[in-house]
């Protein structure tokens, strides 16, 4: 007899119970829950994953609406993470949801990572040294990580793609990250989501006085959408291998 939920049912026509099972037990980690990791937070609680953690310390602005799944008129100045935390159990009510509204950086990334060694992490951090001391920890710790480059000032979506970090081109985030973790002495695959598109330079402008940010992007609706889709596909598939077949 299936112990798939009813809402569940065309999922595991797709997966198998065996898929659904594996999904429940899982745990991922979700970093930043701005355009790209709302999108696959989402992807991955509609899919059935038993438990997620969401790390952000941002709450809703004015400027967020174009792109952001919680992101409402109504919702300016309310914490992303707590937002998206009751939509999840709206859609599943059994989920288990941990909300940390924090930044993450060098000093509390080992302690996170050691207290909650999630089953994945879906890195959507848009900040160069936090994302690199996320993925570096990721290593040393061996948990799965599957990271996030730039959706900002670019547009066409058929050229979004995963693809490993080292052989990412067009992207100056993708660049970044390379740099920053050659200097502290880490390479390793990386399963990352980029586009190969150019950067549009006239929809990059430099700002000040911002946390861990030199410059912000023009942005469209649905190009941090497909980001944190792709994502989510990839943590999905990862889980629901055969352990014959992870990689």
């Amino acid at each position: 007899m299936s112990t798939a939920s009813e809402w569940q049912q065309r999922t595991s026509l797709l997966l198998g119970i065996e898929g659904i099972e594996r999904l429940l037990n899982a745990h991922v980690l979700i970093a930043g829950t701005g355009g790209v990791g709302a999108y696959a937070a989402e992807m991955l609680c509609r899919a059935g994953i038993g438990k997620l953690t969401l790390i952000d310390a941002d709450a809703i602005q004015s400027s967020n609406i174009n792109r952001q799944l919680p992101a409402l008129h109504s919702t300016i100045g309310e914490m992303k993470a707590e937002l998206l935390a009751e939509r999840f159990k709206d859609i599943n009510p059994e989920i288990g949801v941990n909300v940390m509204t924090l930044f993450l950086d060098e000093s509390n990334i080992p302690s996170i990572l050691t207290k909650l060694h999630p089953d994945f992490i879906v890195d959507a951090i848009d900040t160069i040294m936090p994302k690199c001391h996320l993925i570096a920890e990721a290593w040393k710790q061996r948990i799965k990580i599957v990271s996030s480059m730039g959706a900002g000032a670019k547009s066409d979506i058929s050229k979004i793609q995963l693809a490993d970090l080292w052989e990412t081109y067009h992207c100056g985030l993708s660049k970044a990250v390379r740099n920053g973790l050659k200097r502290m002495g880490m390479r390793r695959n990386l399963p990352v989501v980029f586009s190969s598109e150019q950067a549009n330079p006239q929809a990059i402008l430099t700002v000040e006085n911002e946390r861990n940010k030199k410059s912000t992007t023009g942005t469209i609706s649905y190009m941090p959408a497909v980001f944190g889709c792709h994502l989510a596909a990839y943590v999905i598939k990862e889980l629901t291998r055969e352990k014959g077949e992870r990689e």
